[in-house]
């Protein structure tokens, strides 16, 4: 056998730990993991004092084509992915317009997808009151599974699950063997106390982070748990601000629910003091939180309580983040480039978090969580997705690959550079230029397990 590639030296960052090794690829694939490889090369590449992480799997993006490329596509989206250490992700629903409700909306996605997308990637389909007959048809079509709000979304034409439609969802997926993933805060909690802020006159950043307290966020955990546990179905809570929503999740896990808990990295990396001096870049639902919240999330990080961690990457125009009132703002962070950054700097260099824990953050258990074969990990047979990094090089983000780059990471300072992304075996970022032509493939959930 010749092999197509050899990385030569560098460290890998497996499941089962930390090792320096060579990596052997051939037809995309890992073909041979050893301290030192004998095996003919076509080429080899030098990775003597870097590390090799698995490709990040990022299971939260909207990259909103078709519809609303003008906000994000997949163009611009990816390369931002490609450029954090990405190598496959999973787009939601929204904010695509029309969103991806079901077969013909994904099937348009995914075309779309294949044609410019750097990336492998996956599609969610969305849980809505007003799609309820079209789940089966979006589980057919291949669907990652099913996103739902329980609050308002901020579309017209992705309104906010009720328990009925939430509880018919769950019993969905659980037919279908997929996973239904929640936004959890109380649509009443929500709108009860927005509307009594704008009543009194509200448009300030204080105002707006008050009207979605962490009590608005546990009563939708809670409701969305107890569902669970009713129907015996797959619950992913998505970007969990707070450590008491992860501890609501990891007693219902610890009672057989199978519930995964994901957060962001700008819960991890920022706080509501950050929201009051960015502004509009930092305005997300749920909101950020004060330093002690974010403490109490780290430590359930640290105890193995949260399972991914995700982007949650949702940009729009400058003219929908540029207002004086802070209510009238979109809501989305951009941070598709910032994941590892965040998990290695805030988490590894401040926090002790292992590398095996943060590659099992980013992309191990997204991989698992949501059947995506061949992904997430360094191991003989796996995809060859890797991303090389100076595990110790300090340096201020100011290279931003996404569309309209108002993005709250820049001119933060973090430690691990990503110099190369590699899908398949091949190149699509070095040394902050892109390598050849789109190349992504769709993927279907496959081979789903237990994280």
């Amino acid at each position: 056998m010749t092999l197509d590639l050899i990385v030569r030296g560098g460290t890998l960052v497996t499941p089962g730990g930390v090792r320096r090794a060579d990596l052997g690829i051939a037809g995309g694939v890992i073909a041979e993991i050893a301290e030192e490889l004998t095996t003919p090369a076509r080429q080899e590449l030098g990775a003597a004092g870097r590390h090799l992480f698995p490709g990040v799997v990022d299971a939260h993006v909207h990259l909103n084509e078709p519809g609303r490329a003008d906000w994000e596509g997949f163009t611009t989206g990816t390369r931002a992915l490609a450029a954090g250490g990405a190598t496959t992700f999973v787009d939601m629903p929204l904010n695509s317009s029309p969103p991806v409700l079901g077969a013909a909306e994904l099937e348009a996605k995914r075309a779309l997808g294949e044609q410019k997308s750097l990336l492998d990637f996956a599609l969610w389909g969305g849980l809505t009151p007003v799609n309820l007959d079209r789940l089966d048809e979006l589980a057919q079509a291949g669907t990652a599974g099913f996103k739902a709000f329980m609050s308002d979304s901020g579309l017209d034409e992705f309104p906010a699950a009720d328990e009925a439609t939430l509880r018919a969802g769950l019993e969905a997926a659980r037919r279908h063997g997929l996973v239904v993933a929640v936004h959890a805060e109380s649509h009443a909690q929500t709108r009860r106390l927005s509307a009594q802020a704008r009543a009194g006159g509200a448009r300030g950043v204080r105002d707006y982070l008050q009207t979605r307290p962490v009590e608005a966020e546990l009563e939708a955990v809670a409701l969305a748990l107890a569902l669970a546990g009713e129907t015996g179905a797959a619950l992913h809570l998505v970007h969990l601000s707070s450590g008491e929503a992860v501890a609501l999740a990891a007693e219902a896990r610890a009672q057989g629910v199978d519930v995964t808990a994901e957060t962001c990295p700008h819960y991890l990396h920022f706080t509501d003091t950050d929201v009051e001096r960015v502004g509009a870049a930092l305005k997300c639902a749920p909101p950020l939180r004060p330093a002690a919240v974010q403490g109490e999330l780290w430590a359930r990080v640290l105890a193995g309580d949260v399972q991914i961690v995700g982007s949650d990457h949702s940009p729009a125009p400058p003219s929908m983040k540029t207002s004086d009132d802070f209510f009238e703002l979109w809501g989305g962070v951009s941070g598709a480039q910032s994941t590892l950054n965040v998990l290695l700097t805030d988490g590894h260099a401040r926090r002790g978090l292992g590398l095996a824990e943060v590659a099992a953050l980013s992309a191990l258990n997204p991989a698992r969580r949501f059947g995506l074969a061949g992904k997430g990990a360094l191991e003989v047979g796996m995809d060859a997705d890797f991303a090389l990094v100076a595990l110790d090089e300090a340096f201020v983000l100011e290279e931003l690959h996404d569309r309209w780059r108002q993005n709250p990471y820049r001119g933060e300072t973090f430690r691990g550079r990503v110099e190369a992304t590699y899908l398949r075996g091949a190149a699509i970022y070095a040394q902050g230029q892109f390598v050849g032509e789109p190349r992504g493939r769709w993927r279907r959930p496959e081979d789903r397990r237990s994280v």
